[in-house]
């Protein structure tokens, strides 16, 4: 049961970072957002690090958080490029679902067998996921950008993909990492991150700091990041890497929770129909147990 609050925890802090990072995009560069974030999330890690001591980290454990790290920042340039080339309804719920489904898949493979609830709260779950991600935009109000952007869905299908396969490297990463090595994984994780963004600034000469307000929402990005990532860390070791990726990958909808609530966007039917089918994945998961 543990498990499943801090991957259901992790999915929160997750949705509240791609919030943030949103709005902080819709006024800043997005190399500049995931530069700052970046820093933000490695100096909240290095903070939380003297908390989880355990014994030296060994060379694998770092290698797997060194390779989770790539993965999701990897992960986020695919997702963004893919926003450019598809309409957000094709690229983000691909990328969700599919961190989602190859990171069961990569369960499945070692070894994991969830109860029979559980594996019907897995299989619910996929669905749901695609429903919250859905757009809001209808047809007769899709934004320019984004109608331009759908008349190329092959490209979104693909980078969609490519991005959910990279933030499942980031779950299956952390969970190889093993928990012997306290947060060191994660720190690993965090300076992959750094130095990924570090080097697309660089190729792309962007250094400048974004102004004050998305500033403030790129830090609230990368500590919730962190938050998130440091919460899914503890509970893939203490559930099933099929069962905390699955959970953990609803994060869409606490971001379209916090939009109703703050900008007042609105619910569409298949969007209400996620969240109701992610609360019933949710309960069947909770019931079957978290291994």
């Amino acid at each position: 049961m543990l498990a499943i609050v801090l991957a259901l925890a992790s999915a929160i802090s997750y949705g509240g970072s791609d919030f943030a990072a949103g709005l902080a995009a819709r006024s800043a560069g997005v190399i500049q957002v995931t530069l700052l974030a970046s820093a933000v999330s490695a100096v909240v890690v290095a903070a939380a690090l003297p908390f989880a001591a355990s014994h030296p980290p060994t060379a694998a454990a770092l290698a797997w958080g060194f390779a989770a790290g790539l993965g999701g920042t990897l992960g986020a340039f695919a997702l963004y490029l893919g926003f450019r080339h598809a309409a957000f309804s094709v690229a983000g719920p691909l990328s969700a679902v599919g961190a989602a489904g190859f990171s069961v898949l990569a369960g499945l493979l070692f070894g994991e067998r969830p109860s029979a609830l559980a594996l019907a709260g897995i299989v619910l779950a996929l669905p749901a996921i695609v429903g919250v991600s859905a757009s809001a935009a209808s047809a007769g109000d899709t934004p320019p950008q984004e109608a331009a952007a759908a008349g190329r869905p092959a490209a979104g299908v693909v980078l969609g993909l490519v991005a959910g396969a990279c933030f499942a490297l980031l779950f299956i990463g952390l969970d190889r990492a093993g928990p012997g090595s306290g947060l060191w994984p994660v720190a690993a994780a965090s300076v992959a991150e750094l130095v990924a963004a570090l080097a697309t600034a660089v190729a792309v000469r962007s250094f400048r700091l974004p102004g004050a307000r998305p500033r403030r929402l790129a830090v609230i990005t990368g500590a919730t990041g962190a938050c998130g990532t440091i919460l899914f860390f503890f509970a893939t070791h203490r559930g099933f890497l099929a069962i905390t990726a699955v959970l953990t990958s609803l994060y869409p909808a606490v971001t379209i929770v916090l939009a109703r609530t703050m900008l007042g966007e609105r619910l569409t039917a298949l969007r209400l129909a996620g969240l109701t089918l992610a609360a019933a994945c949710v309960a069947l998961i909770a019931v079957g147990g978290a291994g």
